[in-house]
This record gives structure tokens, sequence and C-alpha cells, in this order.
């Protein structure tokens, strides 16, 4: 029988969501590394975007940090969330722009979407931090 460590989370729940989220961080900065090394396809996809190498080097640098963030446990909801947008960004690219498949994307934007639901009490917590005053 499992007991619950916060508001709803089971401890199998909990190594099930460090378990992703290692796996995801290894999959964004393996993405970054593309990136930063101007390798296909993020090579053709950020020129078809128009916006040079700035912004594929900014969106390296945001994964590199957020999937950081995916092992720092105070912020992990609040990187799983970035996530979901930059994903969601990525879908709509892959099928406006290079007209690639949008499963990889979608598939990873719902998976980070659990490691931030999942995470939810923590991102209160800081959220709750950081207003304080």
């Amino acid at each position: 029988m499992t007991t619950p460590t916060r508001r709803g989370t089971t401890r199998v729940g909990n190594v099930a969501l460090w378990g992703l989220q290692i796996v995801l961080a290894g999959f964004f900065l393996m993405s970054a590394m593309g990136k930063f090394g101007n390798a296909e396809p993020a090579a053709s996809t950020f020129a078809a975007i128009g916006w040079g190498d700035w912004f594929r080097n900014l969106t390296g640098a945001l994964e590199v940090a957020g999937a950081v963030g995916l092992l720092v446990p105070r912020l992990a909801g609040v990187a799983g969330l970035a996530f979901v947008g930059l994903t969601a960004c990525a879908a709509l690219v892959e099928a406006f722009v290079s007209g690639g498949g949008v499963f990889l994307p979608l598939a990873v934007l719902v998976l980070c979407a659990v490691i931030a639901w999942g995470r939810r009490d923590g991102t209160a917590r800081l959220w709750a931090a950081l207003s304080r005053r």
C-alpha cells in the first residue's frame, strides 16, 4: 500500500514523476546540443522561421535552463509549465512553418503537463515564497 507524500501524490507517483523528469531533462539537453551545434533539423527549422541564429541559440539556452530546472525539486513544476509553452510553440512551428510532424512535440507537451500538474504543490509553495514581502 502506498501512502500520500503530499496532497494526492503517492510515493510511487513521486518516483514516477522523478523518472519522467530525468528522461525529459535528458531529452531537452540533447535537443539543446543539436541547436548549439546547428544540426538538422534545427538549422533548417530556425532558418524557415526567419529569426536567425540568435533565436536558435536562445531556444537552446532555454532548454538547458529548463532541463536543470526539472532536476531541482523546487523548480520542477515551473520548468514543466515552461516546457508546456515551449513545446506548444514547437508544435505550431512544425505544423505551420516546417511542415513536419506534430506528434513528438505534442507527446512531449503532454509529458511536461504531467510534470507541471504533479509538481503543482511545489510551484504553489515557490510562488508563495516569492510573493511574500
